[in-house]
């Protein structure tokens, strides 16, 4: 069963690696998977939350580091280490099938050695649950959150350094840990 999961996880990967690329998009892609360029975003939301919770944002950035330090540290500091499931642009099978694109100083990104479970989606994901879970019921439009993480996730398939797999489990685990930590301070935040 888990020699199955893996083949299938591996043509998935290489049928959105793949097919729907074009190397035009390349810088796009690597664009959407930075950080850096979400900041006017987080700033947006932090805004939100003041409007929304005025002197109680305190606790707002509290849960949100919380929850951003523990989805991030579970797939970064214990999954990858444990599993240690080469990435699609590491793994001496796909390596040569796998599509990779240069980074901003024209070399081959390939990320690090291990990518299970990616921690761009563990991490997009928990932001875009727990500002829903924040703010759903001030600002209708919090679910696009929602797409924006879905897609700075898939942005690491076209980057050929996660595997489908590898961004479910990491977007499973962000928003298991935003629902944990809100369920905790529910109560102080009166939601």
């Amino acid at each position: 069963m888990l020699d199955f999961l893996i083949q299938l996880d591996q043509e998935i990967f290489l049928f959105l690696n793949q097919e729907l690329r074009h190397e035009s998009l390349d810088k796009f892609w690597f664009l959407i998977s930075e950080t850096w360029v979400w900041y006017p975003l987080y700033a947006f939301l932090i805004f939100l939350l003041w409007k929304t919770y005025k002197k109680k944002i305190w606790i707002c950035i509290v849960i949100i580091a919380l929850t951003i330090a523990c989805a991030d540290g579970f797939t970064s500091r214990f999954m990858k280490p444990y599993f240690k499931r080469p990435r699609p642009s590491q793994d001496e099978v796909l390596k040569k099938e796998t599509k990779v694109v240069k980074d901003w100083n024209g070399n081959e990104y390939r990320g690090g050695a291990y990518g299970f479970a990616s921690s761009h989606a563990a991490n997009s994901f928990a932001v875009a649950m727990l500002m829903f879970l924040l703010l759903r019921n001030y600002w209708r439009y919090i679910f696009l959150l929602f797409p924006w993480a879905l897609m700075v996730s898939y942005s690491r398939i076209y980057l050929g350094v996660h595997y489908p797999l590898d961004i479910l489990v990491g977007a499973l685990l962000g928003i298991l840990f935003a629902t944990l930590w809100m369920q905790l301070f529910k109560k102080t935040l009166q939601v």
